[in-house]
């Protein structure tokens, strides 16, 4: 399979277009629609509950964007839907959820968020969400497991990488050393075999997704798109950008 066009149409809303300046936080419902009402592609994470449900939210716990506190891991589905972003009436919501409100319009990026702990529960409920829908989308993580995962469990769907060419700041010390060199120079392509990369845009270029994209003709998206030298960046190396802050023209 190869990368579908619409991948790299258009600038995709990372997290959705949001704004706390308009009142739009991250993943909120709010955000996946104002993406729609300017046609971008909307990247967007997903995190695993108690009950194996696939949640729309990047942080791993409650606290910086929502009321309460806790993981996600720790708590329901119907526990989570009940939590209010901050400064606002709109709750969280579930994957399928998401793919009601968007209703094909606009392609949809999946992230899988993972504990890297070989839990493939995530990959499992986003292919039963997935099967009924009929709109353009896609799946990636950063965990090259979880790609295997999804390369096994939903075959059908455009799959990619997130990658960046170091994994020495802090976020990454709750991997081993061989989990960190596992996902260096997307050594792991033979087994994952993605269809496009998500590479940071401060990291490029770089020699493994320059061949990834020019020899094995896998598109390259850059994240996270924010200052114009960051769009120049990603304008040269990748073939469509992941921003935030910002309206591309």
């Amino acid at each position: 399979m190869r990368a579908p066009d619409w991948l790299t149409a258009r600038p995709v809303a990372h997290r959705g277009l949001h704004g706390r300046n308009r009142g739009i936080i991250e993943n909120m419902p709010g955000a996946m629609i104002a993406a729609v009402a300017s046609n971008f592609a909307i990247e967007l994470d997903v995190q695993l509950t108690a009950d194996g449900e696939a949640m729309v939210h990047h942080d791993d716990a409650l606290g910086r964007l929502t009321e309460g506190s806790g993981t996600l891991l720790g708590m329901t589905a119907a526990q989570l839907k009940r939590v209010t972003f901050k400064d606002t009436a709109e709750r969280m919501m579930t994957l399928g959820e998401l793919c009601t409100l968007v209703a094909g319009r606009v392609p949809l990026v999946i992230e899988v968020k993972s504990h890297f702990d070989g839990d493939r529960r995530l990959v499992t409920r986003i292919a039963e969400v997935m099967a009924s829908y009929r709109g353009p989308a896609a799946v990636m993580s950063f965990d090259p497991d979880q790609v295997i995962a999804i390369r096994e469990f939903i075959p059908e769907l455009p799959r990619g990488i997130v990658a960046q060419r170091s994994y020495d700041d802090s976020y990454w010390t709750k991997l081993t050393t061989a989990q960190r060199n596992g996902m260096l120079y997307l050594r792991h392509a033979m087994q994952t075999q993605p269809h496009f990369v998500n590479y940071w845009v401060n990291q490029l270029p770089a020699p493994a997704p320059w061949i990834a994209r020019n020899i094995f003709g896998c598109p390259l998206l850059a994240w996270t798109v924010r200052t114009l030298e960051q769009r120049q960046r990603a304008a040269r190396y990748a073939d469509q950008m992941v921003f935030e802050g910002f309206l591309p023209d």
